[in-house]
C-alpha cells in the first residue's frame, strides 16, 4: 500500500440527466453501476474548475482579499482566485489574470503549490493553488470591470504565520486559503519551496474533466 495514490476510475453510467443549468454550475443526476453490479443514484454539481494564488512577498506576507460570500453568509479571508471559464486559457494564465484583477499584482516566479478537489462527494470542482513570488504592481487587464462582490472587496497583506494561526483557530475557513496556507507553511518548513512543480505541470483532474466534457458534448 506504500504506492497508494489517487487514480482515474470510471464506473458505468446507465443514465445521465441535467436537472438544472446555472450560469456557472449545473446540477446533474446519474445512475451508476457499482463493481458489485448494484445501481446507485448520485447527484452532483458540475463546475468549470478554479485557480487560487498564494502571493508571497519578501517580508513573508500573503496578499489576501476579504470577500462577501452569500451562500455561507460570511465575509471570508481568501487568496486571489477565480474560475476557469475562458476558452483556451491555460490555468497558469488564468492565475496571472486573477492576480492582476483582484490584487493588481504580477509575479515573475510561479510554481504549483497544491491541487485538490474542494468537495468530491458532490462537486466536480478541481482547484489548483499556485505560489507566486517576485511580486510587482500591475494594472488590471484591459476590459476588466469590477462588479458584484468585488466592488466591496478589500485587499490586505497578512504574515503567513498569522494565517496559519487563524486557520487553526477556525477564523479562516475558505478552502483555497486553508489549503494554500498550510501547504505553503509546510513547504517552507521542509525546504520544499524550490522543489515545487513548475506552473505548467500536468493536472490530471483537468485532463479527465476535459475528456468527460467532450464525451458528454
Amino acid at each position: 500500500m506504500d504506492d497508494l495514490v489517487d487514480v482515474p476510475e470510471s464506473w458505468p453510467v446507465v443514465s445521465h440527466e441535467v436537472k438544472a443549468t446555472g450560469r456557472v454550475q449545473n446540477f446533474v443526476e446519474e445512475r451508476v453501476v457499482t463493481p458489485t453490479g448494484d445501481t446507485m443514484v448520485r447527484q452532483w454539481v458540475g463546475h468549470p474548475g478554479a485557480v487560487g494564488i498564494m502571493a508571497l512577498d519578501d517580508q513573508g506576507r500573503i496578499a489576501v482579499v476579504h470577500q462577501y460570500r452569500h451562500p455561507v453568509g460570511m465575509r471570508l479571508v481568501e487568496p486571489p482566485a477565480g474560475i476557469l471559464d475562458m476558452d483556451g486559457e491555460r490555468a497558469v494564465e488564468a492565475a496571472q489574470r486573477e492576480l492582476a484583477e483582484e490584487a493588481q499584482l504580477a509575479a515573475s516566479d510561479w510554481s504549483v503549490l497544491v491541487d485538490l478537489f474542494t468537495s468530491p462527494g458532490g462537486l466536480e470542482e478541481s482547484l489548483r493553488v499556485y505560489l507566486a513570488r517576485d511580486l510587482r504592481p500591475a494594472p488590471r487587464p484591459d476590459g476588466f470591470v469590477v462588479a458584484d462582490e468585488e466592488t466591496d472587496m478589500g485587499l490586505a497583506w497578512l504574515p503567513l504565520d498569522t494565517l496559519v494561526e487563524r486557520v487553526y483557530a477556525g477564523q479562516v475557513q475558505n478552502p483555497t486559503m486553508v489549503a494554500g496556507t498550510l501547504a505553503l507553511a509546510l513547504a517552507i518548513a521542509t525546504g520544499r519551496v524550490e522543489r515545487l512543480r513548475p506552473p505548467t505541470a500536468p493536472w490530471p483532474a483537468r485532463t479527465l474533466k476535459e475528456a468527460r466534457d467532450r464525451k458528454g458534448a
